[in-house]
């Protein structure tokens, strides 16, 4: 059954606000939520089906790639991290489950349904996370490597220090909520709690605001940092940088960077866990009579082994630590080399004669008797 188109389940136009689909999330939520239907499974089918569209919707990257894509990117095929960014582009990530209703409803849930959770002064002010990925070479995968990175993201106002305030100007506790940033107030039979207005949530106001950042607190910036990426890593690893990430609103602690890994296909080798696999051609006799035969590795260098008598077309040789580091140990996998054995489109006057006394001696070609002989030689 094809999936109802985001817009439709919060009830909004393709070109509604942040603010408008926050507000319809919100009503869907409230009406749909499974503590206030209990049993029904309708209603928590609804309930998360508003839930999954208002995590792509409120977020402008996956909007974008939603508004493109469709239901493909949000579901991960519309490109890294549905931001559409490729490689190299850091960008926020946050979920919209059931354990951030607190964070959208301000607490009401708390109260209708009773067992809510109150963000802390420290959740409500920490920065975003983010994400980066970082191309790697499968020798540099093999030997750990040191890389630099530039990414934009949110900063601490440098002028005001990520307070917001003016210089000669405090942060001061907001006299409507008394710092709470939520106000409380009776609906009917419920009690509700809502962000407060006179400090959007803040919890404290400013007289004069800065005018490098608008009050703000954060600015946009370029960030660099060095990295190091441990031998034996694979693709999908994630590196945590801590405080990588945004800074948080009015002066509060910065997020983490995850660098995730991506090591590039090799030209010869084909990774299969900590192990390689290197293809080899060898030469019929050699695959007959049996030969030592060089074959390289990932570290630049050489090794040989030994061809054993009557080798087959695709058999495979192990290599004993040979292959990649095992991440976090001093083990490493094996280099297994697979042989071939090419038929030869053309040969020399001499091979050819070579060739057919072989086949003579082998009972096939040659001669009108064995030219005459059926398909199992009778």
């Amino acid at each position: 059954m094809a999936k109802e188109d985001y817009y439709k389940t919060l009830g909004v136009s393709r070109n509604a606000s942040d603010a408008e689909i926050k507000s319809a999330y919100r009503k869907q939520a409230m009406k749909h939520h499974p503590d206030r239907n209990p049993g029904n499974n309708d209603a928590e089918e609804k309930f998360k089906e508003a839930n999954e569209a208002y995590e792509t919707l409120s977020d402008k990257n996956k909007r974008q790639m939603y508004d493109q894509f469709g239901h493909d990117a949000a579901q991960g095929r519309g490109g890294f991290g549905g931001g559409g960014q490729g490689f190299g582009g850091a960008q926020g990530f946050s979920g919209a489950g059931f354990e951030d209703l607190g964070d959208i409803f301000g607490g009401v849930f708390g109260d209708i349904f009773g067992g809510g959770r109150q963000q802390s002064a420290r959740q409500r002010n920490e920065g975003a996370g983010l994400k980066y990925r970082v191309n790697v070479s499968l020798e540099e995968a093999f030997s750990g490597v040191e890389k630099t990175i530039k990414y934009d993201r949110i900063d601490a106002c440098g002028t005001c220090s990520g307070s917001g305030a003016a210089k000669g100007s405090k942060r001061k506790t907001c006299g409507t909520c008394k710092g709470s940033g939520t106000i409380q107030y009776s609906q009917g039979f419920f009690s509700m709690r809502q962000a407060c207005p006179q400090c959007s949530g803040e919890g404290s106001t400013v007289d004069k605001p800065c005018k490098s950042c608008s009050g703000n607190g954060r600015v946009k910036s370029t960030n660099q940092v060095k990295i190091k990426i441990p031998a034996g890593v694979r693709s999908g690893v994630q590196l945590r940088v801590p405080k990588g990430g945004d800074a948080g609103p009015k002066g509060g602690s910065f997020g983490d960077l995850y660098v995730e890994i991506y090591v590039s296909k090799h030209k010869y080798f084909e990774r299969d866990g900590d192990n390689l696999v290197y293809q080899s051609e060898i030469k019929f006799p050699q695959a007959v009579l049996g030969d030592v035969i060089e074959v390289p590795t990932i570290d630049g260098k050489t090794v040989k082994f030994e061809v054993k008598k009557g080798t087959q077309h695709n058999q495979i040789y192990s290599i004993k630590d040979k292959g990649m580091p095992h991440l976090g140990s001093k083990y490493r996998g094996d280099l297994y080399v697979q042989v071939s054995i090419p038929v030869p489109k053309k040969v020399n006057k001499e091979q050819q004669k070579l060739m057919e006394e072989l086949a003579k001696t082998m009972g096939v070609g040659g001669d009108e008797k064995s030219k005459k002989k059926g398909f199992f030689g009778l």
